[in-house]
């Protein structure tokens, strides 16, 4: 989820009474409803972009919920390469899970029309 903005470093530790869980999906958040849409228009566009390529390139049909979780997956493969606590990690998991939830809904319901 990186990109030209500057990250904000989340917090590891509870600042006030927001819980440390509650900051750093605050956080994601504020990344996906930030200049992703901008940068890479909606996440539906953009998956629906990635999904276009990667059904190309392995012949097979992509969904923008299958980009959703490859990239779940790209981050959780990061993860298990590097030891110690990657707070970045978390919190694009979490976007990369926001933006999963809102395009499988979006794809859920044009099947259901």
């Amino acid at each position: 989820m990186s990109n030209t903005e500057e990250p904000t470093q989340p917090t590891t530790h509870q600042v006030d009474d927001t819980p440390v869980r509650v900051q750093a999906l605050r956080e994601a958040a504020r990344i996906i409803n930030g200049d992703r849409n901008k940068q890479y228009g909606t996440p539906e566009d953009n998956f629906d972009n990635i999904a276009r390529i990667w059904s190309v390139i392995f012949r097979r049909h992509f969904t923008t919920e299958d980009v959703a979780m490859a990239m779940v997956g790209m981050k959780l493969a990061r993860f298990a390469s590097n030891s110690g606590f990657q707070a970045d990690t978390w919190i694009d998991i979490a976007g990369y899970a926001g933006c999963g939830y809102e395009v499988a809904k979006n794809l859920y319901e044009s099947e259901k029309k």
